[in-house]
């Protein structure tokens, strides 16, 4: 630790001396195209903020901006009769030409007029409320977060950490099994590495962030196009590879080092590539870890199009994860055998087709989802405790419609059909988890399965009112009920130019995870999950560059499977953190479960946010309280695992110039329940969540530096994650060696740098 702290000073001391000049150039070039319909729009203006330079679309709706001075910029894109569309935060480098599309929304509220106060937060018709969009720049700096797309969202209000150092979302007190990625329209349970079957968590995203454009997260209120998720969708739109030239970036980071090349392929088409690899197995081996994770990822990306009214891409994206073991002495073993060790394969891919219509435009996506998982936990003999090789795979079509019928009306509708597969082999020899419930299996199991789902959504824009109405139905066939159907609203009332009401309400359903349904037989007699979402809010422009927002919910659950064979279980409270014998192999659903749980939600979330603007600074600040509580099938309602009562985030950063800028985060969070030990280290179900850990903080930050040359640059950081050193409580241990409790999960202070060279 103190080599690597020698190394970040160091680093910075050079930094402060070099000297090199700030005169080279470079170009952004892109399109402007109609939000809804995705035809061109010529004759439309894109100038970069407080400067005087810009261009203005031709009949294509394509434009050049060149000789533009390297440093950082606010884009802003505007034609009479639409709304402005603002990029934040766009970097000009001279290595490459930035491709920077807008697309512009039709403005029913004056038809003749362009707004002269463009807004720097862009809004969806499927994502009025409780959403963040997050630019490349704003997620690449945030400090402690690793350029992790995932761990990014940790920052914005209605989301808890359930453990230091991993991306389980825990969105309003929902399960961490409620959350869906969409990457490039392609849909996912999970991106993470090492991650959690039948949940959404892992350690880290293997989504590169070199090619992320953007991200949209919403905390709950979703339209209709998006299903089978209770509480959030993070939705990741990937950028198009170069189209000037072959180029490219090599990284070295905190925990791993990458290669991106991209291209053009042809005058229509372009492609995107990148492989990384952990070094944490030669960090953890050269530290005297017990085990040692290792990791590789990899991500291609073609896009092409064809004429004007066509365009096809092709995504896949994929991880490799390994936990080897270093059983070299007896406490080796010992330490080991309280890890759940994970080797995974996962893949996702698709082609997306989109094609050009009078007043709208067709999607049609082929998928593609795999994942094959193998755990495994030992005891200090090497004696098998727990062993499990799971195949999940699927394949699915889906199809989609966006057709504006005026200005001020338009629908969306689309079909989705999935064909899945699975096999599980799972063995338990004789466990007695922390409560005296003794688990034994040893099973092969295979299934089958067929899920779809249909949806229709009609959108109204007047003056001052926004109204958008939805149904969604699905369908599967592994479970008893296999029908639901998903009514949804959302309104937005404009008390003035500046401030809104927002209103929403939705009916959500989900299927039970895969992994619970094959694990044992009968639990094919459950239902699906249903949650009932109740949101209010206001939302106030205090500047163009500046928002605030006060926003309370309320969630209802029904039909949460739940443990027949530990009657204080309920599968609401399983799939964070690194699981294994330390929660009794909960997540996998391995009991006999029935849909008799149920649970509910609530709380008030206030967010105050600037975007980089004029005023080169950011910031952000979110503050959230909420309750979470969940009745199992022995009809007490307790705290859920999840239950954090108070989260508040204070963020921003300083652009210095085009060579410097300095970040930071301070974070809070009150303790989540748990259930305390008894002195011979069992636990009692009377004591269930009745205990809290103690409030965790910490503080980051994160000085970064580019280097500018004529045909590369380079950008350098400092990140010093929890700067004053205090360690992170996390939910205790038993240690059966010493007969005591560990309560501390992290390692204090960590400073880390990163070096990246583009060319």
């Amino acid at each position: 630790m103190n080599s690597v702290f020698k190394i970040s000073v160091l680093l910075s001391a050079l930094c402060v001396t070099a000297v090199i000049a700030d005169d080279r150039v470079g170009n952004i070039r892109g399109s402007v195209i109609n939000a809804v319909t995705r035809e061109p729009l010529p004759g439309a203006r894109v100038i970069l903020a407080g400067t005087g330079l810009g261009a203005a679309t031709n009949i294509d709706g394509d434009y050049l901006i060149d000789n533009i001075p390297v440093g950082t910029y606010v884009v802003q894109a505007s034609l009479i009769g639409y709304d402005y569309d603002v990029k934040n935060d766009v970097v000009i480098d001279p290595t490459k030409v930035i491709e920077l599309d807008f697309a512009l929304r039709e403005n029913p509220l004056d038809y003749g007029k362009i707004v002269v106060t463009p807004d720097y937060f862009t809004k969806s018709p499927d994502f009025e409320l409780s959403t963040q969009v997050q630019s490349n720049e704003e997620i690449r700096r945030l400090p402690g977060g690793f350029e992790d797309v995932v761990r990014a969202v940790s920052i914005l209000p209605g989301v808890a950490q359930a453990q230091n150092g991993r991306n389980d979302l825990i969105i309003r007190g929902g399960a961490p099994s409620e959350n869906l990625y969409v990457v490039e329209n392609l849909e996912s349970n999970n991106i993470n590495h090492f991650g959690t079957q039948g949940a959404s968590g892992g350690p880290l995203s293997f989504i590169n962030l070199d090619y992320v454009e953007e991200t949209s997260f919403t905390t709950g209120g979703f339209g209709v196009r998006y299903g089978d998720k209770l509480s959030s969708v993070l939705n990741i739109d990937l950028r198009k590879g170069r189209t000037d030239r072959l180029g490219g970036k090599a990284t070295i980071s905190a925990s791993q080092f990458g290669l991106d090349f991209e291209s053009p392929l042809s005058d229509n088409a372009s492609f995107l590539l990148s492989a990384r690899r952990s070094y944490l197995d030669l960090i953890f081996k050269a530290s005297g870890f017990s085990f040692v994770p290792e990791y590789w990822d990899f991500i291609s990306k073609v896009d092409y199009r064809i004429g004007k009214s066509d365009n096809i891409s092709f995504l896949v994206t994929g991880a490799l994860d390994r936990v080897k073991y270093f059983n070299d002495t007896p406490d080796d073993l010992f330490d080991n055998s309280r890890v759940l060790g994970s080797d995974q394969d996962q893949a996702i891919s698709g082609i997306t087709w989109q094609h050009l219509i009078q007043n709208g435009f067709t999607n049609l996506t082929i998928g593609y989802n795999f994942a094959d998982f193998f755990y495994q936990q030992n005891d200090s003999l090497l004696n098998p405790i727990f062993r499990n090789k799971s195949t999940e795979n699927e394949i699915y079509v889906k199809g989609e419609i966006i057709y504006q019928f005026s200005r001020e009306f338009e629908v969306t509708a689309g079909l989705k059909t999935q064909h899945l597969n699975f096999r599980n082999d799972v063995l338990i020899s004789g466990f007695l988890t922390d409560y005296g419930d003794s688990l034994a299996i040893d099973r092969l199991f295979e299934a089958s399965a067929t899920k779809a789902s249909s949806f229709m959504q009609f959108s109204y824009y007047k003056k001052w009112f926004k109204l958008s109405a939805g149904l969604r139905g699905d369908y599967f066939d592994l479970i008893k009920d296999k029908y639901a159907t998903s009514p949804r609203f959302q309104g937005s009332i404009s008390l003035s130019e500046v401030t809104d009401i927002n209103l929403s309400y939705g009916q959500y359903f989900q299927s039970p995870s895969n992994i619970w349904l094959i694990a044992n037989p009968i639990n094919r007699e459950l239902s699906f999950i249903k949650a009932n979402q109740y949101i209010a809010g206001i939302e106030q422009l205090l500047r163009r560059d500046v928002k605030a927002s006060l926003e309370t919910y309320y969630k209802t659950y029904h039909d949460y499977p739940s443990s027949l064979d530990r009657p204080y279980l309920i599968m609401a409270n399983t799939g964070a953190g690194f699981g294994g014998g330390d929660e009794g192999f909960a997540s996998f659903g391995l009991d006999r479960l029935a849909s008799d749980g149920k649970g509910r939600s609530w709380g008030i979330e206030f967010l105050v946010q600037k975007k980089y603007s004029e005023i080169p600074c950011y910031g952000i600040i979110s503050i959230g309280y909420g309750h979470s509580k969940f009745t199992a099938i022995d009809g007490i309602t307790r705290p859920s695992n999840w239950d954090q009562r108070w989260i508040i985030n204070l963020g921003g950063g300083y652009i210095f110039d085009s060579k410097w800028e300095i970040g930071t985060k301070f974070r809070l969070a009150t303790g989540r329940p748990y259930t305390p030990f008894n002195n011979d280290g069992t636990k009692d179900i009377s004591a269930y969540n009745t205990e809290r850990i103690d409030v965790n903080h910490s503080l980051d930050l994160r000085l970064d530096r580019r280097w500018m040359f004529d045909k590369w640059m380079m950008v350098t950081y400092v990140d010093i994650q929890n700067i004053y050193n205090r360690r992170q409580k996390d939910i205790p241990r038993w240690n059966e060696r010493d007969g005591s409790v560990d309560d501390e999960a992290g390692i204090g202070i960590l400073p880390t740098i990163g070096i990246s060279v583009s060319f």
